[in-house]
């Protein structure tokens, strides 16, 4: 019972972040994720756990809108990074979210020209993508959605724009399953991704993803990064 009472707490800790960064990313990066009402209702260690579970999402907002986060965001986020290193043996996914976070923290606490700006953490590896059947690509890249961010270029995000078609596949077959996380997670990184098929109707489709999983601040999170890449993928092309 104690087990389950956790496991749900962390759930709700995690959902509360996900609103809150869903939030941010419509208005403009300017809110505290970590907000009191987190803290104060749930026990420290839920609280940097459901960061941790969250992952490098935490802090889009200010990676897109390239606004400072708030002191105890970044404090909640350092401690999350700190806490939780990816043990041995752990799946490929739990390491490249790890280093998604190191990743985010270092573009956020970096000064652009410094001495450590170009510096970067070895790549965990990601050679089990190459192979990969488009439905486990699909699901492996949702799971890795943090990854999708504008200017990425990491194993994971080449594995990605290798197979646009695979991934629109991908995000066709999750929405057929009503499976609104995983069509949310390949909907962003697809408004990353050239070679997307006109036919999918990206833009219809995160609409209607929306429709059906806005209940999950988790799925209105990724259709809201997605939707803030994609005008700026648009934007940026000739």
């Amino acid at each position: 019972m104690e087990q389950s009472g956790t496991s749900s707490l962390l759930q709700g800790a995690v959902q509360e972040l996900a609103t809150g960064v869903a939030s941010a990313l419509r208005g403009g990066g300017h809110r505290r994720m970590t907000g009191d009402a987190l803290v104060a209702g749930t026990e420290e260690g839920i609280a940097v756990a459901a960061v941790r579970v969250l992952g490098a999402d935490l802090l889009l907002p200010h990676l897109l809108f390239r606004t400072p986060p708030a002191p105890e965001d970044l404090a909640a986020f350092r401690e999350a990074v700190g806490s939780y290193p990816p043990r041995a043996g752990v799946a490929p996914t739990v390491q490249w979210s790890h280093w998604a976070m190191r990743r985010t923290l270092r573009r956020l606490t970096v000064s652009p020209g410094g001495p450590d700006a170009d510096a970067r953490d070895a790549e965990p590896d990601a050679v089990w993508l190459d192979d990969a059947t488009w439905q486990t690509l699909t699901h492996q890249l949702s799971v890795l959605a943090p990854l999708a961010v504008p200017g990425e270029d990491c194993a994971v995000a080449r594995a990605a724009r290798r197979r646009p078609v695979d991934v629109a596949r991908g995000f066709v077959r999750a929405v057929r399953r009503r499976d609104w996380r995983q069509a949310a997670g390949a909907g962003r990184w697809l408004s990353l991704l050239d070679g997307v098929p006109d036919t999918l109707g990206l833009e219809a489709g995160l609409d209607f993803v929306e429709l059906m999983g806005g209940g999950d601040p988790r799925v209105v999170l990724q259709v809201r990064a997605a939707r803030l890449m994609r005008v700026e993928a648009l934007v940026g092309r000739p």
